[in-house]
């Protein structure tokens, strides 16, 4: 009867030990989800919230993609900071700093005449 007593309180010792999972996602920032878990697949985290609302983002990356709330809210933080607004033009740079140098652009060549 000890014995078995014995061996139960062991079993069941070790069932509620195993059974505490750990959040590895746990104090990451965004930036660090993104690069843990999302840029196998995206090349960049630009463009991906497309402008969405941040509770929108929040609850589709919960359901979908991320461990935990915390990481979800992480995720979806970053994901508006670097998102570029629907319709904006890529930057251009180069072209930016070259013209306020003084530097100017080379001459293209003209348009094709239509209609002749």
């Amino acid at each position: 009867m000890v014995a078995r007593l014995g061996a139960a309180a062991a079993l069941l010792l070790i069932v509620v030990s195993g059974a505490r999972a750990e959040n590895l996602d746990a104090g990451k920032s965004g930036a660090r989800l993104f690069a843990d878990s999302c840029a196998s697949c995206h090349r960049s985290a630009r463009g991906l919230a497309k402008g969405r609302f941040r509770l929108t983002l929040y609850l589709f990356l919960q359901q979908h993609y991320t461990s935990s709330s915390d990481a979800a809210s992480a995720l979806s933080t970053y994901l508006q900071s670097v998102d570029t607004p629907a319709g904006a033009p890529a930057r251009k740079t180069s072209a930016r700093r070259s013209l306020s140098r003084g530097e100017t652009r080379p001459p293209r060549p003209p348009l094709p005449v239509r209609g002749h």
